[in-house]
Parts: structure tokens; sequence; C-alpha cells
């Protein structure tokens, strides 16, 4: 990673904890101090944070077109419950990831595209048509489905296959490369009809939802399948490590912690 891409990733992690500590009522400089130190963020140059570091941050250029505190503020008087705080805390910083992670793959969705379509991954998709009981056609959920390389290769074999994605560049290119139908919806807010599919395809995907939010994520997953159905899921691996990496959020677990 470039320093560049060093002080981006920095910038955006400071955003989102920024909010959180605001929604959780330390909106002074020293109240996000403290926060970011309990948290183990330092700034840039591997400093503790002070309440003088902090005010010269959030004055500096971009904070403030990336960062509404009257948002944060208005969120906060509305709140009087701890519990009701935590919650409104938990779901803005998801978010900002989402939009973060999307915004990432809207801007480069034509190199992606370039740089993956030609990926063999015909491993992946003998495991999951193996495990798929019963006669095809099948019903098919391509889940973070890119461009449409997935979606192209299983509409090949004459399933129904429909394809979900975050981005709306993937899927304008997508809908281009397959001609599937499609769901433009966000990882974390999905809205699936109950018992639909004989398969859910997740190649490379759910490694970018939050730990936190993983099984609930799970739990719709399993509501959409069909009895027996199948969920293929492959993740880059790593030595659980969760958090934004450049541009993207990701958990990179080993295969005990997954």
């Amino acid at each position: 990673m470039t320093k560049q891409q060093e002080n981006e990733t920095l910038f955006r992690n400071l955003i989102v904890e920024v909010e959180a500590a605001a929604v959780a009522g330390m909106i002074t400089p020293q109240a996000i101090a403290d926060h970011f130190n309990a948290n183990g963020i330092t700034s840039r140059k591997g400093r503790r944070w002070t309440s003088m570091n902090v005010a010269k941050f959030l004055n500096s250029p971009g904070v403030e077109r990336s960062f509404s505190n009257e948002e944060v503020r208005a969120t906060i008087e509305s709140e009087d419950d701890s519990n009701e705080i935590s919650t409104v805390l938990h779901n803005l910083r998801l978010r900002r990831i989402s939009e973060i992670t999307i915004g990432h793959y809207d801007r480069l969705a034509a190199d992606f595209w370039h740089g993956t379509r030609n990926h063999d991954v015909s491993q992946n998709y003998e495991a999951f048509l193996k495990a798929i009981e019963g006669e095809r056609p099948y019903a098919v959920l391509s889940l973070g489905c890119g461009p449409g390389r997935d979606l192209y290769y299983f509409r090949s074999l004459y399933d129904t296959v429909t394809g979900l994605d975050g981005s709306k560049e993937f899927v304008a290119m997508a809908r281009t490369h397959s001609g599937c139908e499609f769901l433009h919806q966000d990882f974390l807010a999905m809205k699936w009809p109950e018992s639909h599919f004989d398969g859910v395809f997740a190649n490379a995907s759910l490694f970018h939802v939050p730990s936190s939010e993983l099984s609930r994520v799970l739990l719709e997953i399993f509501k959409t399948l069909k009895p027996r159905g199948v969920l293929f899921c492959s993740n880059p691996r790593g030595s659980n490590d969760e958090g934004l990496t450049g541009e993207r959020y990701g958990c990179f677990f080993n295969p005990k912690t997954l």
C-alpha cells in the first residue's frame, strides 16, 4: 500500500470513529480524543490523540463534506436511552462501512471487470453444483455478483439466475454481460423472497460483511434457500484481521475462526 493510500485509509477510519464517538455522546475534541485512545487509534505519526490535534483534524479539508456534526447531534438529542444510542452508533458505523466499500467498487468497476473476468473458478462452480440436490434447472442467486462473470456461466447452463450487488456500476455491467435479473442491494440490508433459491453462490463476497453482522446475514441466506438448499462461500484467508483496508472493508479470517 502506498503512503497516499495509507493516509486515505486512516482518514476514512477516523471519520467512522468520529461519527461513532459523536453518536455515543462524545462530541467535544477531548472526548473524541479519549475515544480514539481507548480504541488504540493513533495519529498518522503513530501518536496518541489530544484535544488539540482532534480539533485540527475536524477543521481539515474534506472532513466537513464527509461528516455532518449537525446530523449526528440531532440523532443524539433524539435518543435518551443508552441502548438505543448504542444501536444508532452501530447502525451508523455499518452505513459508513457500506458507503466506503461500495464506493470503492463503483469507482473501479471497469478495472475490476478486466482484472477478474478470466479468473478460473471452475473448481468453485463444480463444488457448488455438485452439492445441489434435485433436477435442473436450478434457481441460483449470485451474491456479490460483481460485473457478471459467474452469472454468465450459470445462465449458460440454463439455470434461472439472479444477481445481487450493492454497486450500481456492477449491476449495470452485469446486466449487459449476462442478461439476468438483478437485486441492487447492500449486503447489510437485503430483502429476499423466502424459500426461493436452490443455491446461493457467494464467491469472494461475504468477507465484506463485518463479523458482528455475519450471523444475521447467514440467517437471511438460510431463509431465502429452499429446504436443503446450498450456500457456497469462498473467502480470502488471513490472520483474523478485520477493518478497512485501502478503500474497502474486509474480514480476513483463518479457516478455524471462519
